[in-house]
C-alpha cells in the first residue's frame, strides 16, 4: 500500500455534505485524516452521515456559509480549537444552477448568487485558511500546507446557457497560479493546485443526466465513455494533497473527465466505417 503521508493531518473540506464532498471526506478518512468537515444548507444532514462513520471521532462537522468570511473563521478556529492545525483545504463548495438561460435571460439574482458563493466564497475559504496557517506556522517535518480547487470543464470549454457557472471555474484557475506564490510566504513548502472534474454523477448533477439524450451528448467528447464517479474525483485530490505523492506539484490543474475535449470524438450514428476506408484510400 502507498503512504500518502495524510495520516494524523487535519483537512478542511467545504461543501462536505454533497456528494464529492462526502467522497472526499471518507478517502481522507481512509488515509487516517483528521477532517473538518463544513456544509450550509446540507449541515444536519452531514451531522446524520457524519454520525454512522467508523471513523466519526476524527472529525467535526461545523456549519458555514462560504459567502460569510465570519462563519468561516469561526468553523477555522473551532478546528484549530479542536486539532491543534490545518494542514490542507479542499475548496469543494459550489452551484450549479440547472435552467439553461442565455446571458440576457440570465436573472441578476442568478448571476450574482453564482459569483458570490462559487468565486468569491472559494477565496474567503482559503483566506481564513491562509489565516490559520499564519497563526499555527508551517507544520512539523517540512511536509508543507496545502490547497485544492475542485473546478470543472466549464472553465476550460465553457457551457452555454451556464456562463456564471463557467466565469467562476475559469476564474480559480488564476487563483491557483496567483495563490501559489502566496502560500510559501506563509510556509515555504506549501502547494496550491485544482481538480477539474467533468459530468460526474452527484445529487447535483443526476436531474440534468436523467433528461433523455444528455448523457449520449456530454460523453460525445469524452474517449472514454463513462461518467465520473465522486470517488474518482476524491482520488485525485488525495494525490494532489498527498505531501507524500505531489509534494512537488503546484500550480497544476488536473483534469479528471476521461480525456474530454472541446470537440467531438464519437457519435456512432453519423460514423460510417466504409467511408472512412475510402477516404483513407484516396491519399492526401
Amino acid at each position: 500500500m502507498i503512504d500518502t503521508a495524510l495520516e494524523g493531518r487535519t483537512v478542511l473540506v467545504t461543501g462536505a455534505a454533497g456528494g464529492i464532498g462526502r467522497a472526499l471526506a471518507e478517502a481522507f478518512a481512509a488515509e487516517g485524516a483528521n477532517l473538518l468537515l463544513l456544509a450550509n444548507a446540507g449541515d444536519a444532514a452531514l451531522r446524520g452521515w457524519l454520525a454512522g462513520q467508523p471513523w466519526a471521532g476524527r472529525a467535526l462537522a461545523a456549519r458555514a456559509d462560504v459567502t460569510r468570511p465570519a462563519e468561516l473563521e469561526q468553523a477555522v478556529a473551532a478546528g484549530l480549537e479542536r486539532f491543534g492545525r490545518l494542514d490542507a483545504c479542499i475548496v469543494n463548495a459550489g452551484v450549479w444552477p440547472p435552467d439553461d438561460l442565455r446571458l440576457d435571460e440570465l436573472p441578476e439574482e442568478r448571476l450574482r448568487s453564482t459569483i458570490e458563493i462559487n468565486l468569491l466564497g472559494a477565496l474567503w475559504t482559503v483566506r481564513a485558511f491562509f489565516g490559520a496557517l499564519r497563526r499555527t506556522g508551517p507544520g512539523p517535518g517540512g511536509q508543507g500546507a496545502s490547497v485544492t480547487f475542485i473546478g470543472s470543464t466549464a472553465g476550460r470549454f465553457g457551457e452555454r446557457f451556464h456562463v456564471d457557472y463557467s466565469v467562476t471555474k475559469a476564474a480559480l484557475r488564476g487563483a491557483v497560479l496567483s495563490l501559489k506564490n502566496e502560500i510559501v510566504l506563509l510556509d515555504p513548502y506549501g502547494r496550491v493546485n485544482m481538480v477539474e472534474p467533468g459530468w460526474t454523477v452527484t445529487p447535483m448533477a443526476e436531474p440534468a443526466l436523467a433528461e433523455p439524450g444528455t448523457i449520449e451528448r456530454v460523453l460525445r467528447t469524452t474517449p472514454v465513455r463513462q461518467l465520473a464517479r465522486p470517488e474518482d474525483i476524491a482520488r485525485a485530490v488525495v494525490f494532489l494533497s498527498s505531501p507524500a505523492l505531489a509534494r512537488h506539484v503546484s500550480g497544476e490543474i488536473l483534469t479528471v473527465a476521461g480525456g474530454m475535449e472541446g470537440r467531438v470524438q464519437w457519435d456512432p450514428g453519423q460514423i460510417d466505417p466504409d467511408r472512412v476506408r475510402a477516404r483513407l484510400e484516396e491519399g492526401p
